[in-house]
C-alpha cells in the first residue's frame, strides 16, 4: 500500500453542551471515525488520507484540546462526554453506523461510544486503552496518576511527562520532545491543551470502569488493539486485561503506543485487514 495524492479536507465546527468541536472531513464511502486523547485530528491527519481512498473519515479535536474550545475550562473531560460528543458528530455527519478507532484516551471514548451508543458504531478498535483499574496494581496506578498531576503543578509539564512515562512503563529517549526541558518560547496551545491533559482529562480517563457486561452484549464488534513493540508497557497490560474481560483474542497492530504515527501505511494496512 502506498501513500496517494492528498485528499480534500473539509473543515467544520459542531456546537454542542459546554463545547464547540472542530472537525474534519476526507474522501467518500462508508464512515470511519479516527479518535484520540489528549491528540487531535492533525496527529490522524496521514492515516486519515490513506483511508479516505475509499472510505469517509472523521477527525476531531476532543473537547478543550487545540481547536475545540470549551465553556468551562475548569470542566474535567470525561469519556463519557466524550462519547456523547462523538455520537453528535456522528449524527451531524448522517453518515453513520461507523467504525471507530480510538487510540489511547481515544480508545476509552471509544469504547463509551459503544456502551452508549451501540446503534452507531458497526466496530470499534480499542487501540492500548489506558484502562488501569482493570490489572492487579490499580491502586498503585491510581496513585501514579494522582503523582503525575502533583508534579505538573509544582514542576511543570516535562517533569510530569517524565512521570507519565515512568507510570506506564514506557522507555524515551534522552531527547524526546516531551520530556526534554523547553527551548524557546513554548505555544501557549500547546502549554493550555497540556493544562487540560494533566488536570482535566488524565485521571478520568485511566480510573474509567467500563461496563464490561454491557460491552459483551452489545451488536458492535469490539477489538482490542496492542502495537506491537508495546510489549511491557502499561498499555500493554491494560489492553490485555480488557480482552480477556471481553473473551476476545487481543490484535496486534505495527509500532508502539502510536503506531499511526510512526508508520501510518503499515497502521492502515493492518486496520484494513481487521475490518476485512
Amino acid at each position: 500500500m502506498t501513500a496517494t495524492a492528498p485528499t480534500a479536507v473539509t473543515t467544520g465546527t459542531l456546537g454542542v453542551p459546554g463545547a464547540r468541536l472542530h472537525y474534519e472531513v476526507r474522501g467518500t464511502g462508508p464512515l470511519v471515525v479516527l479518535v484520540g486523547a489528549p491528540m487531535g485530528a492533525d496527529a490522524f491527519a496521514p492515516l486519515a488520507g490513506l483511508l479516505a481512498n475509499d472510505h469517509t473519515v472523521l477527525t476531531t479535536d476532543p473537547r478543550g484540546v487545540g481547536r475545540s474550545p470549551v465553556d468551562d475550562p475548569e470542566q474535567d473531560s470525561t469519556p463519557e462526554l466524550r462519547a456523547d460528543d462523538l455520537s453528535r458528530l456522528i449524527a451531524h455527519l448522517g453518515a453513520g453506523p461507523a467504525v471507530a478507532l480510538g487510540s489511547s484516551g481515544g480508545a476509552v471514548s471509544v469504547l463509551a461510544l459503544a456502551q452508549a451508543h451501540p446503534e452507531q458504531v458497526t466496530t470499534v478498535v480499542a487501540h492500548e486503552p489506558p484502562l488501569s483499574e482493570l490489572v492487579d496494581d490499580r491502586d498503585r496506578l491510581r496513585a501514579g496518576t494522582e503523582r503525575i498531576i502533583a508534579t505538573y503543578l509544582v514542576e511543570g509539564s516535562a517533569a510530569a511527562w517524565r512521570e507519565f512515562m515512568a507510570v506506564g512503563d514506557i522507555v524515551v529517549p534522552e531527547d524526546d520532545a516531551h520530556t526534554a526541558p523547553p527551548a524557546g518560547e513554548p505555544d501557549p496551545q500547546a502549554v493550555a491543551d497540556e493544562r487540560h491533559f494533566f488536570l482535566h482529562e488524565l485521571r478520568g480517563t485511566t480510573t474509567w470502569q467500563p461496563d464490561l457486561a454491557a460491552l459483551r452484549a452489545v451488536p458492535t464488534r469490539v477489538v482490542v488493539g496492542i502495537g506491537g513493540s508495546s510489549g511491557g508497557e502499561l498499555c500493554d497490560r491494560t489492553s490485555r486485561a480488557l480482552a480477556a474481560a471481553l473473551g476476545v483474542n487481543p490484535t496486534m497492530f505495527p509500532g508502539s503506543h502510536i503506531g499511526f504515527l510512526e508508520d501510518p501505511v503499515a497502521f492502515a494496512a493492518r486496520f484494513r485487514e481487521v475490518l476485512g
